[in-house]
């Protein structure tokens, strides 16, 4: 096992498409790992392995690597850009020490850019940056490094720069070596910086070793009493500068090229902290709810945090954790402390995409995964069974859009719930309920392409068909006057018939009051006997409207008259009648339809609150109050869940990605009677 202080856990982010995968290539081929350079567009990368991910050419899911160099172990989590998978971001960085973002040299910095930046930001962790795709038309390291100056962090500092952009970009110039590195026909060759870009090298390499001096009062002291620090004193510096916050490194390259790579796999093992850098996790006691800590120590009691699990139909489920303290070797037993069962670490596997190679220990710092853990998932703290501890999980972000899974088949039917139940436990970012009302399965994810993805999943590992369709809305009817009816019921067969007669009155209720049965019965007009059979007819009357079939609701019911017979009188005669009665009250007291109306709250840049307003207006939503949270404004309305459909793409194109929103359920309301009438149409028509 490798040293815990020569361990590096780290995680490629960034916006979709700025090369992560290709630069996880490039590391896995300088690591050794593979023998060839992979491309996305050939589906021929370590990382992107899945079916999935090859036919869309992006990635899904995050994936684990661990690559020697030198006499490091670097462990790199690959993780998606887009927005629909950012829970696999989320899950990442939560396990890692230090994160590495890739920005697009043409591009610079991207809506999805500051999304994980600032989920870095977050998460407290120190970060290096990397310009990929110098060698593309348009490339500007000028503008991608102004981007990030102003729009991330004004601490972007170069440690390179590039030796000319687009086709002619042949190599970069590392500002604390004085060195330029050539790249020609796959090799690289050391020379001393060209004569027609030194001046700006010196001037960048001077402002360079002013912010290392600058982060310490030592180094300070030393540089202004000397004018310059040593190559040990700059090397020490930048790394407790990096770990501080106080200097985010900036390198640049071409991953696909393999221009730059070893210079970043240089700077990630000399300036980002090891597991010992990060010193102590803090946790809770099971037991005690006291806050205890662990050390990165071998010799510390076992803790480890699952931050991803991966069903595989060959294999079972895998669960990848982190461990923070101690060691576990295969066969071993844990507790799990967040689900209160012990666990067998039967198998341990470290993967390089596909590829899984046994391992037979894990030790502190290191990653790895479990095979077919039987209660253990996401966010599970994994311990040492005499010293339990829960570790703070991964806060996942909440599902924001809604479909409805229709299975092609009664087989299909069959084998749906088993093939959401796994595909949930993988990802925590989606959510399924069975929605009973009308016998449809909805399923919430965080994106269109997401829900996509994972019909073809079901499709592929579970052998399950299915279509997404719009999700049917719970409508609800009620009245808006009283009204009296009666209900009689009179059957004669030749034997004992049946004889059920009784006079009810119905009037609104307040909004979200439900329903309320009143017995008014005065001198036995009803026997007692009777009278729950009336309030059940009733009750069962109110599972469907005279309007469209939806559920009544706010109704009060006051039985006050009837008539009955000495023989022919029964239960479920006074049932029958109460049902009549009902119906026929209903037709009179001006029934009308009711929807759901939810709590939305927009988040946004503020450039886009015109836009977004009057997207809201359009779907008959009310602008309840508009407040800035943080560098958005947050937009609070209330919207009908029926003009919700679809919001979450409406939304990502105003405002270009960068607009989020969540709802949740707020109270019915009356709807338009336009929009009423057509529903009823519809309803109308599913019956005929």
């Amino acid at each position: 096992m490798v040293e815990v202080d020569r361990i590096r856990n780290i995680a490629l982010i960034g916006h979709g498409g700025c090369g992560k995968t290709s630069l996880a290539e490039a590391i896995a081929y300088h690591g050794k790992i593979i023998t060839r350079i992979g491309r996305v567009d050939e589906g021929t990368t370590i990382c992107d392995s899945d079916e999935d991910e090859k036919e869309r050419k992006i990635s899904i899911g995050a994936s684990l690597l661990s690559c020697p160099w030198k006499e490091y172990k670097i462990n790199l989590i690959d993780t998606p850009g887009y927005a629909d998978f950012f829970g696999e971001v989320v899950g990442a960085l939560r396990v890692v020490d230090s994160g590495v973002l890739v920005l697009s040299a043409p591009s610079g910095v991207e809506v999805g850019t500051e999304k994980v930046w600032e989920r870095l930001e977050q998460d407290s962790l120190p970060s290096i940056i990397f310009i990929n795709k110098m060698d593309k038309e348009n490339a500007s390291f000028l503008n991608s490094l102004n981007m990030a100056k102003e729009r991330l962090s004004p601490k972007v500092t170069p440690l390179q720069m590039p030796m000319g952009e687009g086709a002619s970009f042949k190599g970069i110039v590392d500002l604390l070596r004085n060195k330029a590195y050539i790249y020609s026909q796959g090799k690289v060759e050391e020379s001393d910086t060209p004569n027609e870009i030194r001046e700006e090298a010196e001037s960048l390499r001077e402002k360079l070793i002013e912010s290392i001096a600058e982060s310490d009062n030592t180094l300070l002291e030393k540089y202004l009493e000397s004018g310059g620090l040593s190559a040990e004193e700059i090397k020490g510096g930048l790394k407790k500068a990096v770990a501080s916050g106080s200097i985010i490194p900036l390198l640049c390259g071409s991953a696909l090229k393999d221009m730059g790579t070893e210079a970043l796999l240089d700077t990630i093992v000399d300036s980002l902290p090891s597991p010992v850098d990060r010193g102590e996790i803090k946790g809770v006691n099971p037991n005690s709810k006291e806050e205890e800590k662990r050390a990165p120590e071998e010799s510390e009691a076992f803790s480890a945090l699952v931050f991803k699990t991966r069903v595989e139909p060959h294999v079972g489920q895998m669960n990848f954790f982190r461990v923070y303290s101690g060691k576990i070797s295969s066969g071993e037993e844990v507790y799990n402390a967040t689900s209160q069962n012990r666990e067998r670490m039967a198998q341990l596997i470290v993967t390089q995409g596909r590829e899984q190679k046994k391992v037979s220990e894990v030790g502190t710092g290191d990653m790895a995964a479990a095979l077919k853990l039987r209660y253990t998932s996401t966010g599970d703290t994994l311990c040492d069974p005499s010293r339990p501890i829960i570790l703070e999980a991964p806060e996942f972000p909440e599902p924001i859009i809604s479909l409805a899974l229709k299975p092609s088949s009664k087989k299909d039917q069959e084998k749906l719930s088993t093939a959401l139940g796994q595909s949930v436990g993988e990802d925590p970012t989606l959510n399924w309920r069975m929605e009973h009302e009308f016998g449809e399965a909805i399923i919430s994810g965080m994106g269109e392409l997401h829900l996509e993805v994972l019909t073809d999943r079901l499709r592929r590992k579970f052998g399950v068909e299915v279509v997404l369709g719009k999700p049917r809305i719970a409508y609800r009817e009620t009245i808006r006057a009283s009204a009296k009816a009666q209900g009689k019921y009179k059957k004669q067969t030749g034997g004992r018939g049946q004889y059920g007669d009784c006079w009810i009155e119905i009037e609104p209720l307040e909004l979200g009051k439900g329903f309320e049965f009143v017995d008014d019965i005065f001198a036995g007009a009803i026997p007692a006997k009777y009278i729950p059979s009336v309030e059940k007819g009733v009750r069962e009357a109110l599972a469907s409207g005279v309007l469209a079939g939806y559920p009544v609701v706010d109704v009060k019911v006051r039985l006050y008259d009837g008539s009955f017979h000495e023989v022919d009188s029964s239960d479920i005669a006074f049932k029958i009648a109460g049902s009549l009665a009902f119906k026929k009250a209903l037709q009179e007291a001006k029934p009308v339809l009711l929807e759901p109306v939810m709590s939305v709250e927009v988040l946004a840049p503020e450039e886009y609150l015109g836009d977004l307003n009057g997207d809201l207006n359009s779907r008959r939503g009310r602008i309840m109050g508009i407040e800035a949270k943080g560098r958005n404004q947050a937009i609070k309305a209330q919207v009908p869940l029926a003009e919700m459909y679809k919001y979450a793409t409406s939304l990502k194109s105003i405002t270009h990605g960068q607009g989020t929103y969540s709802m949740k359920f707020s109270h019915y309301e009356e709807v338009p009677s336009r929009i009423a009438q057509e529903i009823i149409a519809q309803s109308k028509k599913k019956e005929e």
